[in-house]
């Protein structure tokens, strides 16, 4: 199944030009654009992926799409599903072969799965395409789609690949096996790191770091009223005062140490306003690190011994007033992530099993999804009110969740996990851990810089900028133009017929 997903955005290239640190950027992506649209005149751009809610893709594409609308690209956003839920498991095994996780024995059974619903996706986009079109299929669950399109059709099609892993294991030896006769047939191909490139795509692969937009309800500066309104309207603080604002339609939940989620509101403060407050946000995910995070977070509150005095009654108090924030989406609303629900109660569990005065030191919240801007003011808040922001990803794509609080002016810890290393340099931009798994060295980072709020913010000053020179969205959609005029001016690729979907 196919459904077209609707571009709601209101913010335009005209207010952007009114921020005065990005009206440079705009006037630079406007003057390519003006060079380049025209070469896509007469085309429609398809921007395809697997869901319109949860996860970098789907928050990044909306944005992506409008501005490239407002310089005159005829765009759309499709996104698939299906009925046969064995198919979101089969791309979730696929997701974690590419980071070298999981077992290399994918069959003849999951080839035949993985087709069928390639070709059932693939009718019924067709009707809809024209053969000067350009297909741009994000990551693999419709990689095999656009592979049946591009056969049946000759489009133009490209392959944004955003997940990779810097090293070859039987893992990813496998999963780049499963995918070679989808991906062989595409004109183009996109990648966030060369490291993430096989060898069969090297020739024709481009790379695009993904990118955040500053004005959007995530990223946009929220002045302190507006900070402490979303955190009431949203459900994690207490109102103190009146708020002029009504509650979000859906608020977060909070793990109770029963087991059972209730509305954070109504269970211990969190003290987000005033407290040191470490925080990860990401998918309910084994590779996002969760777990060691927590385990790391417990230490460094045990570890607090007389061999740590040396640091002052003041980083004491710190450290013993310190919370913890493990955030995500609700799982129910994340339908191509079928794992997520499991690591969630595995987190859960881990949560039980903590000794009992720990319990309110940790927050672990469930963030609803039905609107995506409410959903998207709270991770921003949650981001600005922390101290230290953590990536504690085991294998990473690229990792916004990291971006979005360098450009926030917030210390981040991020990992060597390819994705993180790409925009974090360890000790310019943040701390990166040598080994996510190791609960100790966690725990040493984080009392490291809890103890140096200077070191805090010349680290948070520079990731700033870095953001701001590399990873905002108008370098990346001045490198899109540049790859859709070059696929529309080049002759489309002729995919070999014996290979590949049939």
């Amino acid at each position: 199944m196919i459904e077209f997903a609707p571009i709601d955005e209101t913010f335009t290239l005209e207010g952007y030009t009114g921020v005065s640190h990005l009206a440079g950027a705009v006037r630079e992506y406007q003057l390519e654009a003006s060079a380049l649209s025209p070469q896509l005149a007469h085309r429609t751009v398809w921007m395809v992926n697997s869901t319109s809610q949860g996860g970098g893709v789907a928050e990044m594409l909306p944005k992506m799409v409008k501005l490239l609308q407002e310089v005159g690209l005829r765009i759309r956003w499709v996104t698939i599903s299906t009925d046969r839920p064995e198919f979101f498991s089969l791309t979730k095994r696929l997701h974690n072969l590419i980071h070298g996780e999981g077992e290399p024995d994918l069959s003849n059974g999951d080839r035949e799965l993985y087709e069928a619903v390639s070709r059932e996706t693939a009718e019924e986009l067709k009707p809809h395409l024209q053969s000067a079109d350009i297909l741009v299929i994000h990551d693999p669950q419709p990689l095999g789609m656009g592979a049946c399109l591009k056969r049946e059709l000759g489009i133009r099609t490209v392959w944004r690949c955003h997940i990779g892993l810097d090293e070859h294991t039987p893992a990813t030896r496998a999963a780049w096996r499963f995918l070679k006769p989808y991906a062989e047939t595409y004109d183009r191909a996109v990648f966030t790191a060369p490291d993430y490139i096989p060898s069969y795509l090297a020739g024709y692969s481009t790379l695009n770091y993904p990118a955040l937009d500053p004005e959007s309800p995530k990223n946009r500066e929220l002045l302190p009223h507006e900070l402490v309104g979303v955190l009431c309207q949203s459900g994690v603080e207490h109102p103190r005062h009146p708020v002029a604002t009504a509650p979000f339609q859906k608020t977060a939940q909070r793990l109770r140490p029963d087991g059972s989620f209730a509305p954070a509101a109504k269970l211990a403060e969190i003290g987000l306003l005033y407290r040191s407050i470490v925080t990860q946000i990401s998918r309910w995910d084994r590779l996002k690190g969760f777990g060691p995070l927590l385990e790391g977070f417990i230490k460094l509150k045990q570890q607090f011994d007389g061999s740590r005095r040396h640091r002052g009654e003041r980083h004491r108090q710190r450290v013993e007033n310190a919370r913890l924030v493990l955030a995500g989406p609700d799982p129910s609303f994340v339908q191509d992530d079928p794992e997520g629900q499991e690591v969630l109660r595995e987190l859960c569990e881990a949560y039980q099993g903590l000794p009992s005065e720990y319990h309110e030191s940790v927050a672990l919240l469930a963030l609803p999804m039905e609107s995506r801007v409410e959903n998207a003011l709270m991770v921003n808040a949650l981001q600005r009110c922390s101290t230290i922001v953590a990536q504690n990803s085991i294998r990473e794509g690229f990792g916004l969740t990291a971006t979005e609080a360098m450009w926030k002016h917030v210390c981040v810890i991020g990992t060597h996990a390819c994705g993180l290393r790409q925009q974090i340099r360890d000790r310019i931009d943040g701390i990166l851990v040598r080994d996510p798994l190791d609960p100790i060295e966690i725990a040493e980072v984080l009392d490291d810089l809890l103890a140096e709020p200077r070191k805090r913010e010349i680290l948070a000053r520079t990731a700033q900028r870095r953001v701001h020179d590399e990873f905002l969205i108008f370098p990346q959609l001045r490198r899109w133009l540049r790859l859709l005029a070059a696929c529309a001016n080049a002759p489309a690729k002729i995919p070999d017929d014996t290979a590949g979907p049939t």
